[in-house]
């Protein structure tokens, strides 16, 4: 059994600071023949090409290249499906970082946006408290539960890092999971500000000497809508051994 540590030595990572398009192939248009018919016989002749606009020859060139950007991209983003099966998972898109050594899922529709202090980070541009966050910090632990039961070290996480100091935060519920031999620990947490209050789901694990940690949330008032997604994001964080 693990020995709790008391919160203020837990090695918890920083607060970071505040449709495809597919083109359609133009098929070649077919000339039209115009025939001069005289009562003895008729002689054919083909129309004159037609001249395509610069407003028509920058369309085709732009469906071109468009259709060639997310095929190349389709290709080269496809992680392996025996690595990442989770990629089949509809409405979601795959993270996979082999150098950092983990992966995830995101709703689509989502965006990539830089913070800092995070590794990752993606958001809805039209929700913002709806995003994902990951962050892993170097520790000499080998196992979370060497830090405590799951709702300790979660609290700890919650109050020091999750969320400012000024906001009211509450644990609902925190637990460990065994995924492939490794401990993880999963919680839930709402964290209330004057205007708002974002429900949130969080994972953390210890792995290759890093603490890592995903959160992901939304406003309380969509979280009945949000909440099956939300933990789809969880549930598909995974660690991978880096080679």
């Amino acid at each position: 059994m693990a020995t709790a540590v008391p919160a203020a030595s837990l090695p918890l990572p920083r607060l970071a600071s505040s449709s495809s398009p597919t083109a359609t192939a133009r098929r070649p248009s077919l000339r039209k023949r115009h025939c001069a018919v005289t009562p003895v016989a008729a002689s054919c002749s083909p129309a004159p090409p037609r001249h395509l606009t610069n407003e028509e020859e920058g369309s085709g060139r732009r469906q071109v290249l468009v259709a060639g950007a997310a095929t190349a991209a389709a290709f080269i983003s496809r992680p392996n499906p025996a690595a990442f099966a989770a990629e089949a998972k509809k409405g979601f898109l795959p993270v996979i970082d082999k150098k950092a050594g983990y992966s995830f899922l995101y709703p689509f529709g989502w965006e990539e946006v830089a913070v800092q202090g995070q590794d990752k980070v993606y958001k809805d541009v039209i929700e913002p408290l709806e995003s994902v966050s990951v962050n892993s910090i170097p520790t000499s632990k080998e196992d979370i539960r060497d830090l405590g039961p799951p709702d300790k070290v979660a609290e700890a996480l919650i109050k020091r890092v999750l969320a400012p100091p000024t906001q009211k935060t509450k644990l609902i519920e925190a637990k460990e999971n065994d995924v492939d031999g490794r401990a993880y620990y999963t919680f839930e947490f709402t964290a209330q500000a004057p205007n708002y209050t974002r429900h949130a789901l969080g994972a953390i694990v210890i792995a290759n000497g890093k603490f890592y940690t995903l959160t992901t949330g939304a406003n309380e008032r969509r979280w009945e809508k949000m909440k099956d997604r939300l933990h789809t994001v969880v549930d598909s964080f995974k660690i991978e051994n880096r080679i």
